[in-house]
């Protein structure tokens, strides 16, 4: 038996999310699927995170284990010849012990946010970005991030569906740059709450519209309560771009 790390990158418009679901077509289940059609073993593909519905991965790092003598190059061009119908790339397929585990070994997870910032909707990016057509100061909301970084309760930008068993996580890095018509928000941290770069976003974009300040951040995320923090930005703006794991 061979555990192959697989290094993801997908369009999450037409999925489910991550997650293999009863209730529509998951990624997890595409690759699951692809890895059965390679080998003729049923799968289980454990990936780093569960993204949510129309959210895209530059860089999901998943995990699989095979019975049959495979090559790390063969299962990356037999994966990406049976997920064809799908947009779903395997990048990379690397060997890797027994005890590597995709979600549990993790260091550290990073995620963008793409707004694209103009008067114009998007046609080539559409499915893509948030589209707010209003001017945004990305400056004020990069200051107004800085309220966000460290080690918090943030149970104002955690969804009510959130599973996790504690609000409290570190923000490491949350910054907010403009690239021509796009504002970029970055954010780094161990682990995440369920939609909380999304809810982060949204009170950020509040914030570059000039509804909100910088302290006004900080007091939404004194109060622990979802109500006082801004919207839930959309799911196709946010991508997950890279997973760390310690040497």
């Amino acid at each position: 038996m061979s555990r192959f790390k697989l290094t993801i990158e997908y369009d999450g418009s037409g999925f489910v999310g991550w997650q293999r679901q009863d209730s529509g077509f998951g990624v997890q289940e595409a690759v699951e699927t692809a890895v059965f059609k390679l080998s003729g073993e049923p799968a289980f593909v454990q990936g780093a995170g569960r993204t949510d519905s129309g959210v895209h991965a530059l860089g999901q790092i998943a995990h699989v284990d095979i019975e049959k003598p495979f090559s790390a190059a063969t299962v990356r061009d037999a994966l990406n010849n049976h997920l064809r119908p799908y947009p779903v790339s395997i990048l990379h397929v690397e060997d890797v012990s027994d005890d590597f585990h995709a979600r549990y070994s993790a260091a550290g997870r990073a995620y963008l946010y793409r707004i694209l910032n103009r008067r114009p909707p998007p046609v080539l990016d559409e499915g893509q970005v948030w589209w707010v057509a209003t001017p945004l100061d990305a400056k004020v909301m990069h200051e107004a991030a800085q309220e966000l970084v460290g080690h918090h309760d943030f149970t104002t930008f955690r969804a009510s569906e959130c599973q996790a068993k504690s609000p409290v996580k570190t923000v490491n890095k949350l910054d907010v740059s403009r690239v021509g018509d796009e504002i970029h928000v970055t954010c780094e941290a161990r682990s995440f709450l369920h939609h909380q770069v999304r809810n982060f976003v949204g009170t950020l974009q509040i914030v570059g519209a000039g509804k909100w300040r910088a302290r006004d951040v900080h007091d939404a995320l004194m109060k622990k309560d979802r109500r006082a923090g801004g919207p839930t930005a959309p799911p196709e703006g946010l991508y997950l771009t890279r997973v760390t794991y310690d040497e």
